[in-house]
């Protein structure tokens, strides 16, 4: 269906995104199918991504037992809703909780409703690299793929 845009995103910090005591992480989107998360896990994380969280927060000296990546979703972009991503060093009191491969990952229950379902994978190919969201419940996305609506 849609493009995923990806970009590499280890080194730069994004205006307009705000962050805890790390970097933030931008990520693109997808209209693809995903395999799918389960009631109890509302986003799937692959493997590669896992790996790749977890070893940005080790360099960023946070402990991975207690602190986590947040997934949310703003307001912004031309299609109105984009991705957003930071690692947090704990998560608040009504986020979800889940763990994939070793990462915790935080989701607000109002990115809940927009990311339930979705797929975060790591790609490192040879014109970029980037973590990227499959999201189930795009309807239309912007043409530069950084803003969706659902």
């Amino acid at each position: 269906m849609g493009a995923c845009f990806r970009e590499c995103n280890r080194s730069q910090s994004h205006p307009g995104v705000k962050t805890k005591p790390t970097t933030a992480e931008r990520v693109g989107m997808s209209t693809q199918a995903s395999e799918g998360a389960t009631g109890d896990d509302p986003v799937v994380v692959t493997e590669s991504a896992a790996e790749e969280a977890l070893s940005l927060m080790e360099s960023q000296g946070m402990d991975a037992d207690v602190g986590g990546l947040r997934l949310y979703v703003q307001q912004g972009g031309c299609a109105g809703l984009s991705y957003g991503m930071r690692f947090d060093h704990e998560p608040e009191a009504d986020d979800r909780v889940t763990e994939h491969h070793g990462l915790r990952v935080f989701v607000d229950p109002a990115s809940l409703e927009y990311v339930g379902g979705s797929k975060l994978d790591y790609e490192d190919g040879l014109q970029a690299a980037g973590f990227h969201v499959e999201n189930p419940n795009v309807v239309s996305e912007c043409g530069c793929g950084e803003s969706f609506r659902t």
